[in-house]
């Protein structure tokens, strides 16, 4: 999870999403680059704050680069350019803030991204308010975990997961679909998304929606709107987005298998956490 979780918030990589509005230059398109990255000059003293800071970013992922590391306007943080934004850490190298990813604050030493935990709650609160039946479901019987997906019929991202459906699936992963038209509410993408919500078989009106970007026009009371407000308020950035049952935010399109080990590893990880806090209390 280190590497996921810093990779994720920096975007050293591509984000495998959709962006949330229109983009002319082709937001559809995988990131590419041929730059090398810029490194530091010269290693900073060992045992100063500028060295835990560059510790820190490279023990949660070695292959990114620090460009520059110095004093930061934060009292008690250094300052790091990495990837082309900016980082902060604590002089200790135990948090990172990483304010161009919407503030993510990562404890380091327990792999932690704490704003996304404080997040979660609100997210989970949110989503119960959607009632089941306005959810597109692709599931397998006797699913191991269950995921919501934000999407959209116009997102290349968004098709390439749909297109994995069954991979999914095969993976005892139960898929939750809600609406969000990242061109926002009276677009032609909306009107699309209200047609697919609309359909008598939904499930198969997405399917094509996503496989031709058609859908048979229709109307009717629907809950494409709210959808899509919540979407907005729950930090959705970018279409596919992925959200555990606790409310965690995965990431843009994840593959089917790489999904299915971070839902395992996070499910052991939470019951590891109820067996400590069970066994404290019975001590």
């Amino acid at each position: 999870m280190k590497r996921t979780l810093l990779v994720a918030a920096l975007g050293a990589l591509s984000l495998s999403a959709c962006a949330k509005t229109p983009d002319a230059s082709g937001a559809d398109a995988a990131p590419r680059s041929s730059a090398t990255p810029a490194t530091l000059a010269a290693k900073p003293a060992a045992g100063t704050a500028d060295a835990r800071a560059v510790d820190a970013i490279k023990q949660l992922n070695p292959r990114i680069e620090v460009e520059s590391v110095g004093a930061a306007p934060l009292p008690g943080f250094r300052e790091a350019i990495v990837g082309g934004q900016v980082v902060y850490v604590s002089d200790d190298g135990r948090y990172l803030f990483l304010p161009g990813s919407g503030g993510a604050l990562i404890d380091s030493r327990t792999d932690r991204n704490l704003t996304e935990v404080a997040l979660a709650g609100m997210r989970t609160k949110l989503l119960e308010t959607i009632p089941a039946s306005e959810r597109i479901v692709f599931a397998p019987p006797n699913p191991r975990h269950t995921v919501t997906v934000f999407t959209d019929v116009e997102c290349g991202y968004c098709r390439k997961l749909h297109s994995e459906i069954a991979q999914y699936n095969a993976q005892g992963i139960a898929v939750e679909y809600l609406a969000f038209p990242r061109m926002g509410i009276g677009s032609e993408d909306f009107e699309k998304m209200v047609s697919v919500w609309c359909a008598d078989d939904r499930k198969q009106a997405l399917t094509d929606a996503k496989a031709s970007g058609k859908v048979q026009e229709r109307d009717c009371k629907n809950t494409v709107t709210m959808q899509y407000n919540i979407g907005q308020r729950v930090g959705l950035t970018g279409t596919p987005m992925i959200l555990s049952e606790d409310g965690i935010q995965l990431g843009g399109y994840v593959p089917p298998q790489a999904l299915r080990e971070t839902l395992d590893r996070m499910a052991a990880e939470k019951a590891a956490a109820g067996a400590d806090t069970g066994a404290a209390g019975g001590a």
